[in-house]
């Protein structure tokens, strides 16, 4: 079973919530998040291993290039421009779809690949975790997605950390989604983009529950949203100094006193709502 942990907006505690329960359920932790791929951060992986993501780019041969622009008007992510002297790519913006080629009636289009990130593998505190890291200045995440989760080795449960927010980031990942954790946090904010993830997971059609972080105690915000909607609410993380402490030197909260019972509890309404075994 492939559990996804999002949220409708960044830092909520997505990741914390991710590597506590990879650890304490035992299941492989994926960290999708490849733009901030903060997962290892926490788990401290060894024998880490890594394999470069390539994408393709087009290449052209001016000897057969007639300058017509019909590559340039079938790109839709505009990586290509027609100057009437010559065709310019903007590799950033490539996204190796070929379809430049299918519409390039002299054939005078070819591919080279250039490297846009890494996926890494390593295992930590009895857990087997991978995850793909995004190189600096490029903006296409979902090819390092795309590798990472074709990459994975069989697995009885797995906890993917997904990106934050309702992007293609995150759809990416929840096609491979058996089951889906909302985080979210008692604030008004919280709740709006919480609600976004709630209507996605909705059209997907994929079973979830919801966890509130850095809960008062006293806070009904999120809740009362869960009752009228008939969201199952899998438990409530304390806010904490000493939490904030501990995460901040890169520790599991999950083995705090003050934490574990937080986490247990989720752990068991989530393996009760999702028929775990």
């Amino acid at each position: 079973m492939n559990v996804c942990i999002l949220s409708g907006k960044g830092g909520t505690g997505k990741t914390t919530v991710s590597v506590n329960l990879a650890v304490l359920l035992k299941t492989d932790y994926i960290d999708c998040d490849v733009e901030e791929p903060n997962g290892f951060l926490f788990l401290g992986p060894e024998h880490v291993t890594k394999e470069n993501v390539p994408v393709d780019y087009p290449v052209f041969d001016k000897t057969k290039c007639t300058l017509c622009g019909n590559c340039a008007s079938a790109c839709e992510f505009h990586a290509l421009a027609n100057t009437k002297k010559s065709i310019l790519l903007f590799p950033e913006l490539c996204h190796g779809c070929h379809a430049c080629e299918l519409v390039c009636a002299p054939e005078a289009i070819g591919y080279r690949q250039r490297m846009v990130g890494v996926v890494e593998h390593g295992e930590a505190k009895g857990v087997r975790c991978a995850r793909g890291v995004l190189n600096i200045g490029e903006n296409m995440a979902v090819p390092v997605i795309r590798r990472l989760l074709g990459s994975l080795a069989p697995a009885k449960h797995r906890i993917l950390d997904c990106a934050p927010g309702t992007s293609c980031n995150v759809t990416t990942t929840l096609k491979h989604a058996d089951a889906a954790v909302v985080i979210t946090e008692p604030t008004v904010f919280g709740l709006h983009d919480m609600s976004l993830a709630v209507e996605l997971l909705q059209k997907r059609n994929i079973p979830f529950g919801v966890v509130i972080n850095k809960s008062g105690g006293t806070d009904r915000l999120i809740e009362h949203y869960c009752l009228a909607h008939s969201i199952p609410l899998f438990g409530r993380i304390p806010f904490s100094r000493t939490a904030a402490q501990a995460y901040s030197r890169g520790e599991l909260i999950g083995e705090l006193p003050e934490m574990k019972s937080a986490f247990e509890q989720i752990a068991r309404n989530m393996k009760e709502a999702f028929a775990w075994n």
